[in-house]
């Protein structure tokens, strides 16, 4: 037996146990990874106004603290106020279900001739076998649900206080990975860092703005229909319409069809009609103005990124493919050589004309209107 062999065999099986290792560890830490990465993403959004407030004179702990502040007190209060008004929908169903009810019976006696009353329907359902069944299984979810609320406040901890972290040591997280990099390198880093907080700013930005505009779109509709609790849908759909990617429209306005169809069964049906009209205008006429000053992504591109990032991280990636996309654009676009475009007229979308003689259009122009090549009109 050679003598490298047993080296070998060693060599192969260390390096076969720290690819295992690696694996199962990489495989545990994937729900802490994906929170450094948002923390990290919010951290650059939040950046220009924690550099903004510090450049006056402000400490930037202070300052990183005060923004939080802020988002914290205007997230707690629009769930505050959702909150509520879901509740007093609620209740207010609750309240008019005996109504409701009456009215369903009614209509089914007259159109079927039938004889049912509500205190057989009543009794049905609580001594049902469907009912009782349904209370276990709601029974067992509340503590599958309480789980997930515990889990889910946990996740949004440790993403507020990574992003805190981050904004707030943002030059000593800077000068820590510059020191172990040559000066070459971390000019680099240093261009790749602001690229991406003006892209990430540039998005949120971008979308802050198309949320705003469609909350006050569906605002006036809603007030106008009589809707109850028309501002709040407002910010509702606004937020979610733009901050959820590619069904985010469709979802947050399944909120306000419901609370219209309480007052009018055809206001939600207006509703649906608004929200997939405004979807329209906003898909080709205000998010490509807005996007292109911002952003400079490409529709197709965007798209994709979206689907690409929900495919690798779900919601996340969803969430955080387009401004992680448009930096990378930005970066690679510094270092490709590019040049001056021949004017062809392919180029431009149109074919080229061959030796032979005029185009088809033209020669079937010429024959629709009876004129020779030379300009003369046929006899």
């Amino acid at each position: 037996m050679p003598r490298w062999l047993p080296r070998a065999m060693v060599l192969a099986l260390a390096l076969i146990a720290a690819f295992q290792l690696g694996s199962w560890a990489f495989h545990q830490l994937t729900g802490l990874l994906i929170n450094i990465l948002i923390a990290f993403f919010l951290a650059l959004a939040v950046e220009p106004a924690v550099s903004r407030m510090s450049a006056r004179g402000m400490r930037r702990g202070l300052a990183t603290f005060l923004v939080f502040t802020g988002l914290t007190v205007a997230a707690a209060g629009f769930v505050t106020l959702l909150g509520s008004m879901l509740a007093g929908q609620i209740i207010k169903m609750v309240e008019g279900f005996p109504d409701y009810l009456d009215s369903l019976i009614n209509w089914t006696n007259h159109t079927f001739h039938t004889e049912l009353r509500r205190v057989d329907i009543q009794e049905g359902l609580l001594h049902s076998d469907w009912l009782r069944k349904y209370v276990q299984n709601s029974a067992t979810g509340v503590l599958d649900v309480s789980a997930q609320v515990l889990g889910g406040l946990f996740q949004l901890l440790t993403v507020a206080l990574f992003s805190f972290y981050f904004a707030a040591d943002g030059p000593r997280l800077r000068r820590a990975l510059c020191s172990v990099l040559p000066p070459a390198r971390q000019a680099e880093v240093l261009r790749a860092w602001e690229i991406a907080v003006d892209k990430t700013g540039g998005y949120l930005y971008s979308r802050g703005l198309m949320a705003l505009i469609s909350g006050i779109a569906h605002y006036v509709l809603l007030q106008a229909l009589g809707v109850p609790y028309a501002p709040v849908l407002g910010v509702w759909v606004g937020l979610v319409s733009q901050f959820i990617p590619t069904i985010g429209t469709y979802l947050a306005g399944a909120l306000p069809m419901l609370i219209a169809f309480t007052v009018n069964p055809w206001y939600a049906v207006w509703v649906l009609v608004f929200v997939v009209v405004y979807q329209q205008f906003e898909n080709y006429v205000l998010q490509p103005k807005l996007t292109a000053r911002t952003v400079d992504i490409h529709p197709a591109v965007a798209f994709g990124s979206v689907v690409a990032g929900t495919a690798l991280l779900g919601a996340v990636g969803a969430l955080i493919a387009i401004p992680a996309v448009a930096t990378l654009q930005a970066f690679l676009g510094a270092y490709v050589k590019r040049y001056a475009v021949t004017d062809d007229p392919r180029v431009h979308g149109h074919r080229s004309r061959g030796p032979g003689g005029p185009g088809m259009f033209t020669r079937v122009r010429r024959l629709w209107t009876g004129r020779r090549p030379g300009g003369a009109q046929r006899p």
